[in-house]
This record gives C-alpha cells, structure tokens and sequence, in this order.
C-alpha cells in the first residue's frame, strides 16, 4: 500500500510539474500575441464602473491592440458578469487567487483601467515586484497622497490621468515627470459607443410615454455614496450620512426647477433615473415627489435598476441629461448627446474633465449657490437649441478621440517593446 501510495503520489507530482513546464513553455512561445492583465472592474451596482471596462474593451479593439485580454475584476454582479460574457465570449475574468497568479505567470503587460484614485495601486505594485514585468494606467484621478502609492505610480510606463488637476498635481506636487506621466487622458468610459440594447430601451419608453427626441434624463446623487444600504455588512457612517441629509435639498433644488422649466417652457418630457442603485429611491424623494401635478404628468420616475445597454440605449434617444453624476454624462458626450455635470469636493477632481474637453460652462460646483442658478437655464437650452448644443458636443468629441488615439498608440509601442 505504501509502494502504491508513493507512485500515485510521484504521478501526480510528474503531471503537475509537467503542466507547470507547458504552461511557462507556451508564456514564452515566439510569435503568439501579447497578453494583457486588464485591472478594473471595481463595483457593478453602478453602471459608471461598468462603464470603465466596457469603455476599454471597445478602445482596445477599436485602435487594433492586437493582444489576447484577461480581465482581473473586483465584482461582476447585478448582471454585469452576463453582459461581458455577452460581449466579450473569448476574454476570461476572474477575481480568485489561482486565476490571478496563473494570469502573473502567462501576462506580459497589466492595465490599469479607469477608476476614483489609483484604485488598485498595491496589485500593481505585486504585479511589478513579483513579475518584474511593465505596467500602464490610464483614466485615474489622483486622490491619496500616500507616498507609497506614489512610488509604485512613478514606475508606471505611462499614467493618463483623467482629469487635468490630477495631471497637474502629479507634476507639480508628487513629482511624477515624463515619462511616465503622460499628462491628461479621457476616463475609459468614453470609450463605450457601440453597446446597446435597443429592444429594450424602445420597449421601456412606449411602456412609460417617452417618445425618442422628446425627453430629457436627471440623475440625483447623494454627497457620500450610502453603500451601507446596499451591504448590510457595512456598518452605517454617521457622519455621511449627516452631511448626505444636510446637501440633500439645496443640490437637487435646481435641478427640480429645470424639471418644472422644462415641462412648462420647453413641453418636453424628463425621465428620473439612476447610474447607482441606491439613487433609485432618491431621484423619488427628491426629485419627484416635491414637483407640482401639472408637472408630474410629464415625468417618469424609473424605480428599477438597468444595466450599462439599456441605459445607454435610452441616452441615444434623448435630448439631454442633467444631474449630480458623472459617468452618464462621459456616456452621453461619447454618444453625441449633450450633458450637464453637478459635482462637488466629495467626488475628488473627476467633474474636472469637462474644462478638459471644452465644456467648462455645463460643468456646476454644487456649493457655489450663486452659479448653480444658472443651471435651469443651461437645461432649457438644451432643448431649445438642439443645433448648438449639439456641435458643442462634437468638438468635446473630437478632443476625446485625439488623446485616445495617442493614449492607444502608446499601449501599442510599450507592450511592443515588452
């Protein structure tokens, strides 16, 4: 029994080890693509994080990376990991720990996709300790001045940062030159142009009697993200949530007064959606309920959450959205259609991006009460003056669509050379 122990034993060891060689032998194969570690994929109750990966997969097969993707996420629930599978049948994702350290050994390059700061600055820090291989970022803010992040950002081969205050901070105050600071680079999720579910964006506004061309989108947003309602796990922050219920009303008043402008002024008709979860019950408190009957009659409140192709889908068909977000409306300028951005300090520098593409005067701090009067007015327009607010929108593309052509051709050359 011993003697029968130790060959199965010996057996198993051999075929492992054997497995082992072919899969090292096969990583340095000559003439096979290169291998991408995609990095992102950061929440899925939002669909700005679904946005991010989308929006990467479509730029990497639009500017013809000729590469093989492997995709390390952090969460592909609510649906979202159907829709990648959907879309991208032949690119595995996975978050478990024998995927990722098989990914280190078969990779040559890891990207780090679009997120709210460095988001997975320590994996890429593993990556490079470990591996010793290259890595790139694109599309981040910089938030944390942790100077350990700091150093793994600086070994980076190149970093785009998503808004041009973090490209500067870089710079000017953390000391990360060129290379590899490459300066300001559009969020991944202005990548995402080709996604859609048609049928059942139609299907939903006949449902509901919004008509393509005649409504507009508002999306409310709490100050601090409240991701406790969501995770029962997580215990409640009190103090968000009292600076939540404190910002609740004065940064949504304007936008229910567009609302009411709208409908009277311009008859048209406004959708209250969400990109997060938990702004669905929200858009209601807020933004609904408060309106005058005359008014709620021609407003539709979407209490469900959609996912990246139906969202999107409804976009196209728009005049417009308006809102304290900022993934919809990357989503909205991407697909030609206009789009307001409410922000604050709590969301880092992100907002920032519309000085970056040209739309300083649809971009609105929340806490400088005197400008956000401005806001209704800034919303009319854009269903009075459909022609120039939509070349205004065409020239923010064409800024978009030259830095993605760079940052792309600087993906090819680095993994070329790696």
């Amino acid at each position: 029994m011993h003697r029968r122990h130790f060959l199965h034993s010996s057996l198993a060891l051999s075929i492992t080890a054997f497995a082992d060689l072919a899969e090292t032998l096969a990583a340095a194969a000559p003439g096979r693509k290169p291998r991408i570690l995609l990095r992102n994929g950061w929440q899925s109750q939002n669909i700005g994080d679904i946005a991010h990966y989308h929006g990467m997969m479509e730029l990497l097969r639009r500017h013809q990376i000729d590469a093989e993707i492997r995709f390390w996420t952090s969460n592909m629930e609510n649906g979202a990991d159907e829709l990648f599978r959907r879309c991208y049948p032949d690119v595995p994702f996975f978050r478990d720990n024998a995927s990722i350290e098989k990914a280190f050994r078969e990779c040559d390059f890891l990207l780090h996709g679009s997120s709210s700061g460095f988001a997975a600055w320590k994996h890429a820090k593993r990556w490079h300790e470990e591996t010793g291989k290259p890595f790139g970022v694109m599309g981040i803010s910089l938030v944390d001045p942790d100077p350990e992040m700091i150093a793994t950002l600086a070994k980076a081969d190149f970093v785009y940062f998503r808004d041009g205050v973090s490209a500067q901070t870089a710079v000017t105050e953390c000391g990360i030159a060129s290379p590899p600071a490459k300066g300001w680079g559009p969020d991944t999720a202005f990548g995402v142009t080709e996604l859609a579910n048609d049928e059942k964006a139609k299907a939903y506004l006949a449902a509901n009697g919004l008509e393509e061309g005649k409504f507009l989108c508002c999306i409310p947003r709490y100050r601090w993200t409240p991701f406790w309602v969501l995770h029962p796990d997580r215990a409640p922050d009190p103090v968000k949530m009292a600076r939540n219920e404190e910002r609740k009303e004065p940064d949504h008043a304007p936008h229910r007064e567009a609302i009411i402008r709208l409908v009277r002024e311009a008859g048209v008709k406004v959708l209250i959606t969400h990109e997060d979860q938990t702004q669905i019950t929200l858009g209601k408190e807020v933004l609904y309920d408060p309106l005058p009957d005359d008014v709620k009659k021609k407003v539709v409140w979407r209490d469900q959450f959609w996912l990246l192709d139906e969202a999107l889908s409804v976009y196209r068909r728009s005049l417009g959205l308006f809102g304290n977000e900022m993934h919809s409306p990357i989503l909205c300028i991407a697909n030609g259609i206009p789009a307001l951005v409410g922000r604050w300090d709590e969301q880092t520098n992100k907002g920032f991006m519309w000085r970056d593409i040209g739309l300083e005067d649809w971009l609105f701090t929340m806490d400088d009460t005197e400008r956000v009067t401005h806001i209704p007015e800034t919303v009319l327009r854009f269903a009075q003056d459909i022609p120039g607010s939509k070349s205004r929108v065409q020239a923010a593309q064409q800024i978009v669509l030259a830095k993605q052509k760079e940052q792309f051709e600087c993906l090819r050359e680095t993994i070329q050379k790696s």
